[in-house]
């Protein structure tokens, strides 16, 4: 890493911020996200009354809203280039909210006129969504307790509900719902989550929502690895002592439908993309990134390398990448305005490769049972419909049972991934002998685990993993594909 470090601050008097957002899940994507493109445009002298109130629902949010507080909710930073970290402080943000069990001032500052937009980045798995349908579950606890205690939500959509509820009482237009977190359709499934619990409580309501309450759909990519010791230490390097700073890769991207009613900030002036074609891009992010992150993990965790950079440096994980993306991936892709895909994909392997960003393969791995579906599993139902190739992506899915079953190839323990950790290692053990044992997980694999030539090829790839090993078959993969 060449050149001293810089601090970049704010180019804009913070005094002079007036909120028009609340933002729901102040985690470390949407502090290098979102954050940082409002930032931009604040630097550009623009949408000053566009600043974020943060909030949270859960009690472990109580943590960061007194780190943020502590340093004036101004945010670090640190862009993981590798010919130089560039850090800067981050003031998009002016207030947190009290984290409290029924969200009551949660649901004053979203009922506030000046909000015009309530965003949240809840995680992937915090949609309520059933496993088994695809669909919301009315049926999961939290949104039950929401629907006997409406005035005293513990959810975000529940307090999203009344708050809504209020402004319809006070004549005051409906604020736009954006969903930031990285799941397909978010602000489709997003809308579900939110009329699905009003259903439950008041039906008239919950259609009073679907007519006039905009959900727009977006994409949203940056690599944003977890928070320890090495990421405080960078802030140190900064002069900063922050005990909650996050570090990110240089690449960041947003793309979202132009769907807000009651206006939004100019963001297309800071690089977002307006556009009603989110989800081809969707499409190519999930398949290519995405599907390429779980591509390049399963088998590099199982052959003991920590890092994705270091997979990447493997030559047998990335060819095993460049294959699989090129026959079984990228030929199903649809095509995406403005963009070339071959190029997408390249950059997509330079930011896999950034040693700076450090991200790990474990993480990588994490929640196999939710992403697998979203991530692997259309690309290969697309090559099967087209007749063509899915070796290698039969392959990344024996990969994911083998891993599942909980050890490396040299015997090293691997830590539960997976929420539902202690069945997937049960039916990778099952597996081992009857390889329907994994595929006929319906949720995940549905029509798929009955599909002969998958699952003659899933079995095939499993049973050679088991007898010699994730490098040899790699080697066979390859040698084969050739």
């Amino acid at each position: 890493m060449t050149g001293a470090p810089k601090l970049c601050l704010p180019a804009y008097d913070r005094s002079r911020l007036t909120p028009g957002i609340v933002h729901i899940g102040l985690g470390n994507f949407h502090r290098a996200h979102m954050a940082v493109y409002l930032d931009d445009l604040f630097n550009l002298g623009e949408g000053h009354d566009w600043a974020i109130i943060g909030a949270g629902v859960r009690a472990g949010d109580a943590r960061m809203r007194e780190a943020m507080l502590a340093q004036d909710c101004l945010s670090t930073v640190i862009e993981l280039d590798p010919s130089g970290r560039r850090a800067r402080r981050v003031g998009a943000m002016v207030d947190f909210l009290p984290v409290e069990p029924d969200n009551r001032s949660l649901i004053a500052a979203m009922s506030r006129p000046e909000i015009r937009i309530v965003s949240l980045t809840v995680t992937e798995g915090g949609y309520f969504i059933d496993a088994a349908t695809g669909r919301f579950d009315p049926d999961a606890p939290e949104i039950r307790q929401d629907a006997a205690r409406p005035g005293h939500p513990a959810t975000a959509f529940g307090a999203i509900i009344a708050a809504l509820k209020a402004r319809r009482a006070a004549g005051i237009q409906p604020f736009t719902v954006l969903s930031c977190d990285n799941l397909p359709g978010n602000g489709t499934v997003t809308r579900a989550a939110v009329t699905g619990l009003a259903r439950l409580s008041d039906p008239a309501f919950a259609d009073w929502i679907g007519a006039h309450v905009a959900f727009p759909n977006g994409m949203v990519d940056r690599i944003t690895p977890a928070t320890g010791p090495r990421e405080r230490g960078m802030a140190r390097d900064f002069g900063l002592d922050d005990p909650v700073p996050v570090t990110c890769e240089p690449f960041r991207q947003w793309v979202v439908e132009d769907t807000f009613p009651a206006g939004r900030p100019a963001l297309e002036k800071v690089g977002v993309t307006f556009t009603p074609h989110v989800h081809a891009f969707e499409a190519m992010k999930i398949r290519i990134l995405n599907g390429g992150h779980a591509t390049i993990a399963y088998p590099a965790a199982l052959m003991d390398i920590e890092f994705v950079h270091e997979a990447m440096a493997d030559p047998l994980v990335s060819a095993f990448l460049d294959r699989v993306e090129t026959d079984e991936v990228i030929p199903y892709v649809p095509p995406v305005p403005n963009t070339d895909i071959g190029t997408y994909y390249r950059t997509v392997r330079g930011r896999f490769s950034n040693p700076e960003v450090a991200d790990t393969t474990r993480r990588l791995c994490l929640d196999g049972s939710n992403r697998q579906p979203k991530f692997i599993l259309p690309s290969l139902r697309d090559a099967l419909a087209a007749g063509g190739s899915i070796e290698g992506l039969a392959l990344v899915s024996a990969l994911w049972c083998r891993y599942c079953h909980g050890q490396t190839d040299s015997g090293a323990p691997i830590a539960p991934n997976d929420p539902s950790w202690a069945r997937l290692t049960d039916l990778a053990k099952a597996a081992r002998v009857r390889p329907e044992a994994w595929l006929g997980i319906a949720e995940i694999y549905g029509d798929l685990g009955h599909n002969t030539p998958f699952a003659t090829a899933f079995a095939r790839a499993l049973d050679h993993i088991w007898k010699a090993g994730v490098r040899s078959t790699l080697e066979r993969y390859l040698g084969r594909a050739r």
